[in-house]
């Protein structure tokens, strides 16, 4: 399906935002997410079902000031 990751296009093959998670991170707890436009937390994530053409942001933690 396609989809948009951080303002990119790509064609992904899984099914919720959890699947999705791991596929980009090692630690998928220590990220944060949203789907087009909404905070998905990490225990909602195995139940965000993601369909063609959602928007979505994996943004993780960075050391600095």
């Amino acid at each position: 399906m396609n989809v948009v990751i951080n303002g990119e296009p790509q064609n992904i093959d899984e099914e919720t935002l959890f699947q999705l998670c791991k596929r980009y991170n090692d630690h998928p707890d220590f990220i944060a997410t949203a789907v087009n436009g909404e905070f998905v937390t990490v225990k909602e994530r195995a139940e965000c079902r993601l369909k063609e053409g959602d928007k979505i942001e994996i943004l993780s933690p960075r050391q600095g000031g």
